[in-house]
Order: structure tokens, then C-alpha cells, then sequence
């Protein structure tokens, strides 16, 4: 069933538009966001902060032949809506022709999207908040070894869009979002380590209990007391899920239909060939119910709908708005995203890595030496070439078993064939709305002593 827009804001919407084309506009498209939240922070059990902000902005995208504007406001005014649509108009007229702008075709848009529950209507008090805030840092700091608190934090959140447009459409939903997070350390002077633990969840009653969150972020922090370094060497690496996710990303940058309309991507001809091993499997699913990336359509009015983007390895499509769709000579696949004060761009909705079959203990269980990665740092990927390099902090693992923690090192080799040599786990979570289960990669070099 269909969730309806805000009638106030459709209409307001719906106005702007009017007086974008009155002024002199062929087409248009207008965004609003109205949101608010409220967020603590405690530190060695007393509040540090506590904010409340309530927002609303407003986005419009007007086209003149083949050039395009965009302008926002927080002013909703009726005199300032007309002003608003003259600005973009008469700024439109300057800026060069762009041949692949526009709004999609009457026929493209969405007419009818599910309610995907991405809203829990519950509005937590502060002192909610602050009470689970201060129960997860006292479960942290309750860990033998933990000697210090970065703090711990709690947020709600709730955020209302609609979008209308010249062609026809108007929609709108609702999002909200609930974190805890918790972050401390262990040991003393040049010894000391730090790690952290964090859930978001759409609705309260998913967010892991603040006890659970605290003494994850304790036990992986007293873990890495007494990191050693390590000798350079190839090996078969297994990246922990929270940092899994990160070659997923690298996976999102590299099939950007933006990248690829400008050949600079690694994967930039590879559609239709085998990228991943044979049996990988990675999802785009825009309706998974209280999914944190899910949304009944996208920022263009178009719906989108659950794709696999590899299949059995081979990669299947491009991530792609309608601008990049019209650069690629193909169709939108619905991933636009936006804010109020500039053009879309494609994005992700829920993107998974599918599990394999093997524990993540049956995954090293083979594995002589080898390094289990728990965090990474630096951004040092490549993305015309796939080149990869990362400093990371993990654990040794010796016969099948992590032995003992290490830092200072870097991993590195190429996406191309990490691709190739990548086995994922049967632990896959939903939890940050890009998602993969433990992963092993064969033949990376660790770099170290």
C-alpha cells in the first residue's frame, strides 16, 4: 500500500513548482526535509552534552531547456517562494547546456510503493536516553582492564521527505533512527588501546540492550592490550564483519554509474564478466522492512526494487540515476540520492554481501598464518586501478586460531584480485545498511617489520 506524502508539504511542494514554471522553468522537481532530533553524551557517568535540534529545508531543481539549477531554503514564506523560483529560473539561464539533465518521463515514475516501516513513532525522552547512554558506559567500563571512557553516546532521530515534480509525481515518507554508541580504553601510557562498539536501529525495541553494547566495546578494547608487530609476509587475511563492510564500499565506488560515465573506475568494462569468485553473491534491496538504507523510491520519483548486483560473481549493472543512466545509454536503476542544495547522485540502498556456508571458525580453521583484521585506517584505495593499502590493527592467527593482537601494519594488493579470492562466512547481520559476514581473502601481503 502506498504511504501517502504530507498533504501540507505536497502542497507547498506542489506551489513552488508552479511558480518555478510561471517564471519561466520547462520542468522541475522540489525536495523538503523536515527533521529532528535529540542526542546525549556522558563521559565517566555525567552528561557531557545534551542537544535537540528541529529542522526543515527546502530544495528546488528548476531546468530551462537543457540547463539546470538548483537553489534551497529555509524560508517558507509565500513571498520567498516566488523569489526562490525567479533565482533558480534566472540562474538556469547562465550556467552551460547539459545534454543528459532532466526529470525522469511521466511513464518512468513510481505510482504506487509499500510502506516499508521506517519509522518507529516512540520519541524517546532525555532521560531515556541518558539512562542507556550511562548503563552502556558503566558495562564498558565494567570490563577488568578497562581504565578509561571516551564516552557514550545515544541519538533519536526522525526526518520527513517530500518530493514532487513537474511530471506528475508526489510522494513522501518517513524515516527514524535510534543509536548507541560507546567508545573507551585499556592500559596506560605509550600500552594504551581504545575500541568501541555501536548499534543503529530503525526502531528502539532492535537496538541491542546498552549492557550488551558496553561490554562488547570493553572486552574488544582489553583484546588488544599488548599488540606486537609482525614480520612482511603474504598471507590469507579474514576481515572481521565491521570492517568487511568496507570492501563492499569500495565495491559501491567502483559501479557508480558516474565512475563509469567517466571511466574512472577499475570495473569500468567489466559488466557481464566475472568479478567475485564463482557463487558470490551481492544484493541491492530498497524494501528489506526497517532497513536503514530502504526507501520506497528514489530521489528522482523512481522506484527501485532488489537487484543482484553479482551474480554467481559476475556483475550484472551499474548503480545509476537518471543522468548517469543517460551518459551510459540506459535505464535508471533507481538509485538516485539527494539532498536540498544539490543534483542527485546514485547511491546504495541495502547493499549485502550473501553468506557462504562456513563459520568464521571453519573459514581460518586451515590457515597457518594468517591475519584476522578488526579495524582499518587511511584511504589508501585506488579506485581507477584497484590498488589497495590500508594500515590495520587485527590479530595473529596461528593454526586456525587468533593468537595475538597486532598493530601497525598494513595490508595490501589489488581489488581486482581480492575480488577473485574472497570467501565470505555464514554470519552476515543486518547493521549498518552496507553489510558482509567475516570474509577471507587469500594471498594479501601484510606489510610490517
Amino acid at each position: 500500500m502506498t504511504q501517502a506524502p504530507d498533504p501540507a508539504a505536497a502542497a507547498l511542494l506542489e506551489e513552488l513548482i508552479r511558480l518555478a514554471k510561471a517564471a519561466g522553468a520547462d520542468a522541475a522537481d522540489a525536495l523538503l526535509v523536515d527533521s529532528a532530533s535529540l542526542s546525549v553524551a556522558m563521559r565517566l557517568g555525567n552528561p557531557e552534552s545534551l542537544e535537540r535540534s528541529e529542522a526543515g529545508d527546502l530544495g528546488l531543481r528548476v531546468f530551462v531547456g537543457r540547463r539546470m539549477a538548483v537553489v534551497s531554503s529555509t524560508d517558507r514564506n509565500p513571498a520567498m517562494l516566488r523569489e526562490l523560483a525567479e533565482r533558480a529560473v534566472a540562474m538556469a539561464r547562465e550556467v552551460p547546456e547539459d545534454p543528459f539533465c532532466g526529470i525522469a518521463d511521466p511513464g518512468a515514475i513510481a505510482r504506487d510503493w509499500p510502506d516499508l516501516d521506517l519509522c518507529d513513532a516512540a520519541e524517546p525522552t532525555a532521560e531515556e536516553l541518558i539512562a542507556a547512554a550511562r548503563a552502556a558506559e558503566d558495562a564498558a567500563r565494567a570490563v577488568p582492564g578497562v581504565t578509561n571512557s571516551d564516552g557514550a553516546d545515544a541519538s533519536w532521530g526522525r526526518t520527513t521527505l517530500t518530493l514532487a515534480a513537474s511530471n506528475g509525481f508526489v510522494g513522501g515518507y518517513r524515516v527514524g533512527r535510534r543509536s548507541l554508541s560507546v567508545s573507551v580504553l585499556a592500559g596506560s601510557g605509550t600500552a594504551m588501546e581504545r575500541d568501541y562498539d555501536y548499534h543503529t536501529a530503525v526502531y528502539a525495541a532492535d537496538l541491542d540492550p546498552p549492557e550488551t553494547i558496553g561490554r562488547r566495546a570493553g572486552e574488544r578494547t582489553v583484546r588488544k592490550l599488548g599488540a606486537r608487530k609482525v614480520k612482511s609476509r603474504s598471507v590469507p587475511v579474514i576481515y572481521d564483519p565491521r570492517v568487511a563492510t568496507t570492501l563492499m564500499g569500495h565495491l559501491v565506488a567502483a559501479i557508480s554509474g558516474n565512475a563509469i560515465a567517466r571511466g574512472v573506475s577499475f570495473l569500468k568494462d567489466r559488466m557481464g564478466e566475472a568479478v567475485f569468485a564463482p557463487g558470490i553473491t551481492v544484493v541491492d534491496d530498497p524494501f528489506i522492512r526497517r532497513g536503514l538504507r530502504s526507501k520506497p523510491f528514489d530521489g528522482e520519483g523512481i522506484q527501485g526494487k532488489r537487484r543482484t548486483i553479482i551474480a554467481d560473481g559476475t556483475l550484472t549493472t551499474w548503480l545509476m540515476d537518471l543522468r548517469s543512466s543517460r551518459q551510459l545509454g540506459l535505464e535508471s536503476t533507481g538509485h538516485a540520492s539527494r539532498g536540498t542544495g544539490g543534483p542527485p547522485a546514485p547511491s546504495p540502498t541495502n547493499l549485502y554481501l550473501a553468506p557462504g556456508t562456513l563459520s568464521p571458525e571453519e573459514l581460518m580453521a586451515d590457515i597457518t598464518e594468517g591475519f584476522y583484521v578488526t579495524s582499518l585506517m587511511g584511504q589508501g584505495v585506488n579506485g581507477v586501478t584497484g590498488d589497495y593499502s590500508r594500515g590495520a590493527t587485527g590479530f595473529w592467527i596461528e593454526n586456525g586460531k587468533p593468537a595475538y593482537p597486532v598493530s601497525e601494519v598494513t595490508v595490501a594488493g589489488n581489488l581486482k584480485d581480492m575480488y577473485k579470492r574472497l570467501t565470505p562466512a555464514s554470519d552476515l547481520e543486518f547493521r549498518h545498511g552496507i553489510d558482509s559476514p567475516t570474509v577471507r581473502v587469500d594471498g594479501m601481503t601484510v606489510a610490517g617489520t
